[in-house]
Formats: C-alpha cells, structure tokens, sequence
C-alpha cells in the first residue's frame, strides 16, 4: 500500500501551528493544502529533510578534511566531484567544471537522495512531487538562461534564437522561445513521472509480496534514483553547452 504522507507531515505542521498559529486560506491555497490550518505541504517538508541529511554527512566531513589521511566519506567524495568535474568538462566545455560544479553536484545530490527516499515507507520522494520537480526544472533554465546571457551579453545570446537566415529570423524566434521554454516541462515531467511510477509499483509489489521482492526492488530502486538524477545533470549540462556557445551558433 502506498503510504500518501510522510510520517513528519502532522507533526512538523502541528509544531509551526504552535509557534505561529493556524495559516491563513489564501496562504493554505498558495501550498496546495487541503488541511485546515497547516503551512507546509510534504513535499516541502520533505524537500527540507532532503537538505537536512545532505548538510548531516557533508558538514562533518568538510570539518575534517585530511590530504594526508582522508576517511573513507571523504574518499568517495573526491571520486564523485572528480567525476561530476570531468563530466562538467566533457559535455560544456574544457575550463568549466569548478565554474558549474556547484549547482551541477547540488541537483545531482538532492535529486539523487530526494529519489532515495521512495525506497523507505515512512516518508515520501519530494521529486514525486510535480511541484518539486518543477521547481528544479525552473532553476536549471533560470541558471543556464543567466550563463548564457552572462556571457554572451544581451543582444548575442539572443541573436542564437535566430537561426542563420534574417528573413527566416521572426519564425526561428517563435520556435525557439517554445523549444527552450519546453525544457522545463520535459525536465520536471521526465522527472516526477519516473519516480512517481517507480514508486507506486515498489508499493504495490511489497504489498503483494513483502518478503520476497524487498532486497530486489531496493536495489532497483538505487539505480533507478541514479539514473534519473544522472539525466537531469546531464540534460542541464547539454542546456548549458548550448548557452555558453552560444555566440558559435
């Protein structure tokens, strides 16, 4: 059975009731509520927990850095942002992975560990959440949009939107603004609907089966969560890739 809330849903609201009282409807409209009072919908809450073990195993670390003796975390730290600067340099372009390592390791570690969470029945995958998925999808096409403007200026990065031929350039204008402005759906769709559905069928299937799909299904469910999250890095690098260059186009 699928667990539709989280376990901290009621008692992170209850405790925001207690410090700031019962949220207002339009405020309860805004989050998409549909309980009298409360202020934080689970995706949210969720995303925040995210965050919150993100900050519990990097932070420690970071504390304790060590080029003579690393610990094991930091070991496979390094191997993991030494392979996201790698991929950063193949796909967008040689010099820039310290330049877009941070927001690329940042999506790709909350995607990944957000995917994570559907794997455990007493809390929920904000990334099976639209709305979170949208929220990602909307910070990759602000950022990379910002890059290319950044660097290209104004009128040039608008210029790629185009085409080759003036006279074809009012019809280029129309098709790109829609191509880039798609992106966003594209990402946030492919994301929310492929946890989504993962994460309802592992529901019905430890339903059906509790004691013989769990091992199988989790070990599924780690590849599916990196394999989505390596698709969202990856489709925002080609987006960067195009917004850099785009002065070559």
């Amino acid at each position: 059975m699928e667990h539709a809330l989280s376990i901290l849903y009621h008692p992170v609201n209850k405790i925001l009731i207690a410090l700031f009282g019962q949220s207002s409807e339009q405020w309860q409209g805004w989050m998409g509520l549909h309980t009298q009072g409360y202020w934080l919908p689970d995706n949210a809450i969720m995303s925040i927990l995210v965050v919150s073990v993100i900050a519990l195993l990097l932070i420690p670390v970071s504390r304790k850095l060590s080029v003579e003796t690393p610990g094991k975390l930091q070991s496979m730290l390094e191997v993991l942002i030494t392979g996201l600067n790698d991929l950063i340099e193949d796909v967008v372009g040689h010099g820039t992975g310290k330049r877009f390592l941070p927001i690329i390791c940042s999506l790709a570690f909350f995607i990944f560990i957000g995917n994570i969470f559907g794997l455990f029945y007493f809390v929920q995958p904000p990334t099976a959440n639209a709305s979170t998925t949208f929220a990602l999808s909307i910070t990759a096409f602000v950022f990379y949009n910002i890059v290319g403007i950044k660097d290209n200026g104004v009128l040039k990065y608008m210029k790629h939107f185009l085409g080759p031929v003036m006279f074809l350039a009012p019809l280029m204008l129309i098709i790109e603004l829609i191509s880039h402005a798609a992106r966003i759906l594209s990402l946030a769709i492919r994301l929310f609907g492929n946890i989504s559905g993962e994460h309802t069928a592992t529901a019905i299937f430890f339903g059906m089966f509790p004691f013989i799909l769990p091992w199988p299904m989790m070990a599924l469910g780690i590849f599916g969560a990196f394999l989505q999250a390596f698709i969202f890095i990856m489709l925002t690098m080609a987006y960067l890739n195009g917004a850099v260059g785009a002065e070559e186009h």
